[in-house]
């Protein structure tokens, strides 16, 4: 159990925060796996422990990629039992990845398994898209960064392919809401997580009808949206039942667990930048409304939403995904690297010989990920690497300046300067890339929390049963109850020159 105390006083404080201790249970489920973790507060700080993990593995069948959610909805079961063991729950929330639904029928079962974003499906889709709605139209609506994987063109692919799915339909279920819907029999959307849909007006806040029309997709799939922090139900009596536990409160917090990270940034000031650094690198500033301007458009920023009715204007960056991949495939020629191995390679190679995009979406399929880190340098005529180490250093650095690109560009959108990167999320276990990041955007670089999702998670619950008054304040208990390290920008002079270089061999300039 990862916990820090700081003395309360005197033992009678202590008694009286222990009697007040509450517990909840967050669900955290990411692109490869899940967790059940308790979290405790003591009126004073946040600990929390895992009690349950299990694989998310996604399954292909007849050439279309599923999640298993029958698998997933039994782990969220196995979970709820593991915690009877420590005592009351207070609440129950669950936070997923963002833009994968599940369709609904009239008589309440799911239509089938939800397609994954990673399917091929939506290719070329956002292109064809501006024939019904210009480009710019779209975004301004909307104010999503354009992504093939995004609902919007799941859902369009459905009404060129398979328009008999979306007749059979009576609602979308978003991921969290889908497994919140299974445990309550509630129907509800989320805000942070309808945000990434590309479906959301952002300005209003309501489902698009103008997108909905424009591409063929039936409005009433849409169910009502609800903020972070809801509570929007209790156990139903066949789970209870099934369990041997009460009717726990379920609560929908900001379950796009980006929305969940960034309530955990362990900020002091207001306005600040974070990087929640997974699988994807999520890299961004909170502001009060929807970025629309002509800039954020060029830039191609998205407006997600954030707990309290506020907005993240972010990019959704491919990130430690090209690491693992590499080591996927690494590991299927026979060379069982660890990632300390990997980072050790790359820092033996010559710096900045070549730089990828990784927003470009070839990245973006599993498979032999080397191979086409070297296809797209060739492509771009700049040298192609060839060793394990370059092919890391390729990708270490090209990640560290896409940062420094985002950065730049927030900063010209917003009018603001920022003086930390706030790190957060399980890429600040890579000391490696914390520090080219501090290097490439010439600041200082906050690494932590690492479990930033599952802290927003506990943090929203809180405050749902009123234990914690808001966000600010539970920025201040997660700092104290949390270690950060500070990474120091050096190299300074190299770093800028080969920004240069990074965007003229990418034609960013």
């Amino acid at each position: 159990e990862r916990t820090v105390r700081r003395p309360l006083g005197n033992s009678r404080m202590d008694a009286m925060k222990m009697a007040q201790k509450k517990q909840v249970l967050a669900f955290d489920f990411g692109a490869s796996s899940g967790r059940a973790m308790l979290g405790s507060f003591d009126g004073n700080t946040i600990s929390y422990q895992e009690i349950h993990r299990f694989s998310n593995d996604p399954v292909s069948i007849g050439g279309t990629l599923y999640w298993d959610v029958l698998r997933q909805f039994y782990e969220i079961k196995q979970g709820i039992v593991k915690a009877k063991q420590f005592g009351p729950i207070d609440s129950i929330a669950i936070d997923t990845w963002g833009v994968d639904f599940g369709l609904i029928a009239k008589d309440g079962t799911l239509l089938e398994n939800p397609v994954h974003y990673r399917d091929l499906r939506t290719t070329g889709l956002v292109e064809k898209s501006f024939s019904k709605i210009p480009k710019e139209e779209f975004y301004h609506l909307t104010g999503n960064q354009f992504m093939e994987l995004n609902t919007v063109f799941q859902l369009y692919s459905l009404a060129l392919n398979r328009p008999y799915q979306l007749e059979r339909a009576d609602c979308l279920l978003l991921m969290p809401d889908l497994f919140n819907y299974m445990l309550t029999g509630v129907k509800a959307s989320e805000y942070t997580n309808c945000t990434t849909t590309q479906l959301l007006d952002a300005a209003k806040g309501t489902w698009s009808q103008r997108v909905t029309e424009a591409l063929g997709i039936p409005s009433r799939l849409f169910t009502s949206i609800v903020q972070p922090g809801t509570v929007i139900g209790r156990l139903n009596p066949e789970t209870c039942d099934e369990l041997g536990v009460d009717p726990i409160k379920v609560v929908s917090v900001a379950s796009h667990d980006t929305a969940s990270a960034v309530a955990a940034v362990p900020a002091e000031e207001k306005d600040f930048i974070f990087n929640s650094c997974g699988t994807w690198s999520i890299f961004g500033t909170v502001v009060d409304s929807p970025v629309l301007n002509e800039k954020a458009v060029r830039y191609n920023l998205a407006n997600e939403g954030a707990a309290e009715g506020k907005t993240s204007l972010i990019r959704n960056i491919l990130g430690l995904w090209m690491i693992q991949e590499s080591r996927r495939q690494y590991q299927r020629e026979g060379f069982d690297y660890s990632y300390g191995d990997l980072e050790r390679l790359a820092l033996r190679e010559k710096p900045f010989a070549c730089f990828i995009d990784p927003d470009d979406p070839m990245f973006v399929p599993p498979g032999n990920l080397p191979r086409r880190v070297r296809e797209f340098c060739e492509k771009t005529s700049q040298p192609v690497p060839e060793t394990v180490g370059q092919v890391m250093r390729c990708i270490y650095e090209s990640l560290a300046m896409k940062y420094r690109y985002t950065y730049e560009q927030l900063k010209d959108c917003t009018g603001k300067d920022y003086r930390a990167i706030h790190m957060i999320g399980g890429g600040t276990k890579d000391s490696l890339l914390c520090q080219m990041t501090a290097n490439a955007c010439g600041c200082t670089v906050t690494a932590g929390p690492i479990e930033a999702t599952v802290l927003g998670n506990i943090a929203m619950q809180l405050i749902a049963n009123g234990q914690i008054r808001d966000v600010d304040e539970a920025r201040q208990i997660i700092a104290r109850s949390e270690k950060v390290l500070n990474y120091q920008p050096t190299e300074a002079g190299a770093y800028r020159t080969a920004y240069e270089i990074y965007l003229k061999a990418l034609k960013l300039s």
